[in-house]
């Protein structure tokens, strides 16, 4: 078993032009620091993680991203019904890869190692070829499906990251249910100090899963996040989660505030931020991968959560992630609800689309 982690010295201050004094904020009563664990479920000996969900969880679960996926999973059902294998199936299969925004790349990867593996195989009927593509797509899918890991810091400091209306906020509320249900005490950054609107939204998550929030009215969000950390320090808080402000990655001197945030947070705790997470909203397409790009260019990102894929996602983009830049993709979420919010699966993904 992992032993228990002590914490780490607190380190001097930064210098003024970097931060802010701490705002007041209430104490709360948290738990002693708790052994490594893992976000999503692992069998393993020396992992402990609470029970699995209930058949009937699980079930209502799938059948939501099922039907997220609906029109995905229509277009590249229906092609193998009847179909003869042949060079007319392929351009019907390119096309609906395409539509549902796997892109170019992932595209010709899959139909080129389809059609080696049909000739390789001597597969002969279409149901034959979709099981082909459902392996190949699980085995292009397996490198994001990878476990949140907490516990291997005191505290663990998450940076997270996205545009606006991607759904990052709500994502920190729901995550920061999940890591409760993990039994690790959180504190919440209210980071964006842009919108007012987001510091209520935050705070509203907060006092609905009773969690303190570090927030000011305004001012630096690097010294909110830098607050936030040094105030997780003195009490113990397990996990410290730092709301950013949403951005397009095309707005340069944004981004350079973004690398500012994680630059003071390191400041705040020697090798902070641990997890720097994006969250993309599902429905964007191609532009999701673009953003995969410039985020992680400037600021190393460790992860992602994708949202919305209840909507007119494509569920495709998860493919042209996987091959263009293979980012761990810890969580997707299907609906509003804190149960929408569930740890990436590639072959429960895969099944939703081609089943």
């Amino acid at each position: 078993m992992f032993s228990f982690f002590k914490k780490k010295p607190q380190p001097e201050p930064i210098t003024a032009s970097d931060a802010r004094p701490a705002p007041s904020t209430s104490a709360v009563a948290v738990p002693e620091p708790a052994a490594p664990v893992a976000i999503t479920i692992d069998t393993s000996d020396d992992i402990v993680a609470p029970a699995p969900p209930s058949a009937e969880a699980k079930r209502s679960w799938l059948t939501r991203l099922k039907n997220g996926l609906a029109k995905t999973s229509s277009n590249l059902t229906t092609l193998f019904v009847g179909a003869k294998i042949g060079d007319e199936l392929y351009e019907e299969l390119e096309s609906a890869l395409l539509v549902s925004d796997a892109g170019v790349d992932a595209t010709q990867f899959l139909l080129d190692a389809l059609k080696k593996k049909v000739r390789d195989d001597k597969l002969t009927e279409a149901d034959q070829v979709r099981n082909a593509l459902r392996d190949l797509l699980i085995d292009l899918l397996l490198p994001l499906q990878k476990n949140l890991v907490l516990g291997r810091q005191q505290p663990l400091v998450m940076m997270i990251a996205g545009v606006n209306g991607a759904g990052k906020t709500t994502t920190i509320g729901k995550l920061a249910k999940h890591l409760q249900a993990h039994q690790q005490s959180v504190l919440l950054a209210a980071g964006d100090t842009f919108r007012a609107a987001a510091r209520e939204q935050l705070t509203v998550w907060g006092e609905r899963n009773n969690i303190s929030v570090i927030a000011q009215e305004s001012g630096d969000p690097a010294a909110v996040a830098f607050d936030a950390v040094h105030s997780a320090q003195a009490r113990g808080t397990n996990v410290v989660m730092v709301d950013t402000a949403g951005r397009l990655p095309t707005q340069l001197h944004l981004m350079d505030e973004l690398k500012k945030i994680k630059r003071v947070i390191g400041k705040g705790m020697d090798g902070a931020p641990h997890e720097v997470l994006l969250v993309i909203d599902g429905n964007t397409g191609q532009n999701a991968l673009a953003q995969v790009k410039a985020f992680d260019d400037a600021l190393g990102l460790t992860g992602l959560v994708v949202t919305k894929l209840d909507g007119t996602a494509k569920g495709g983009i998860l493919a042209a992630i996987a091959k263009t830049r293979p980012i761990p993709l810890y969580f997707i979420g299907v609906g509003e609800q804190i149960d929408d919010l569930q740890a990436f699966d590639a072959a429960e993904f895969v099944d939703a689309l081609l089943s």
